[in-house]
């Protein structure tokens, strides 16, 4: 199941982490919401192949530790969303579609 492009509607901002939003619900470890805004990764289906840190031009991603999900024990995270360039590459490459990128969100960050 992708991520909800409307979580923004359909989730509440429950928590920060390095800077960004962070979207219910969290229940640790098995529920991590989605982080981020312009760039949102569910973390709750993110697998941690690491194509979207790879390909990403401006290094939006970072690894993050997350022990003890089913999922991963990593994900990546979206520290850096205010370099993003909506290149839309991140968006791509993700093989479980944990990714949304939105322009139109760019300003709420």
């Amino acid at each position: 199941m992708a991520i909800d492009p409307q979580f923004e509607t359909n989730r509440e901002t429950v928590d920060e982490h390095n800077g960004h939003a962070v979207w219910g619900p969290v229940e640790e470890p098995e529920k991590l919401g989605i982080h981020g805004t312009h760039v949102a990764v569910d973390f709750d289906i993110c697998l941690a192949d690491g194509a979207c840190l790879e390909d990403c031009p401006v290094d939006v991603f970072e690894w993050v530790d997350t022990p003890g999900h089913p999922e991963s024990e990593l994900k990546a995270d979206p520290a850096n969303e205010a370099q993003c360039i909506d290149c839309m590459l991140c968006v791509d490459v993700c093989p479980v579609d944990a990714i949304d990128v939105d322009p139109g969100r760019a300003g709420r960050t």
